[in-house]
């Protein structure tokens, strides 16, 4: 006798409860100096809010180094309406494995209902366009798409960036196959 398989499920999710991070979204403290706010909405194919995703950032420092433990590192949960932000610093910029440049950027994982792995993206800094370290980042070189390549980068909004993440549909944030 043969048995079918059994569908994977997803259960949860438990954010609230297995993923909580002492400083949540507080990357650096209020108050320091060039401290930004970047933050958007997470929404699904439709358009509709998430309200219960999670979606984790880490950076370099200005300097363009990895802190060791817990430096650079950020985590919230969206709201009913499936608004996040952090409050952080703008990283510098990287070595590239090819020997050049990589734009400062925010390396984001998104965590959500019905996803079985994470979703990995990039946030990248819409000031870092005039001075063409974007144009020059190996990463968003390798999209020929230029309103593809577009989405990865926030917009200026008030007095910090936005940065909606779009899970499937024709706004599709870029993911990466990691």
């Amino acid at each position: 006798m043969s048995l079918p398989e059994t569908p994977s499920q997803t259960i949860g999710p438990f954010f609230a409860v297995g993923l909580i991070w002492p400083d949540g979204p507080e990357v650096v403290p209020a108050g320091t100096p060039g401290a930004v706010r970047v933050g958007g909405r997470v929404l699904d194919g439709a358009g509709e809010p998430v309200a219960d995703a999670l979606v984790e950032t880490w950076q370099a420092d200005p300097d363009g180094h990895f802190a060791t433990g817990s430096g650079g590192f950020g985590r919230c949960a969206t709201d009913a309406e499936g608004c996040w932000a952090v409050r952080t610093v703008k990283p510098g910029p990287l070595p590239a494995p090819d020997g050049g440049t990589e734009a400062p950027h925010l390396d984001v994982s998104v965590f959500a209902r019905g996803l079985l792995h994470r979703l990995v993206t990039r946030i990248y800094f819409p000031d870092e366009a005039e001075a063409n370290a974007n144009a020059a980042d190996p990463l968003l070189a390798s999209i020929e798409d230029s309103q593809v390549r577009a989405r990865l980068v926030a917009a200026a909004d008030g007095d910090g960036l936005r940065f909606d993440i779009r899970l499937q549909g024709d706004q599709e944030t870029p993911f990466l196959a990691i």
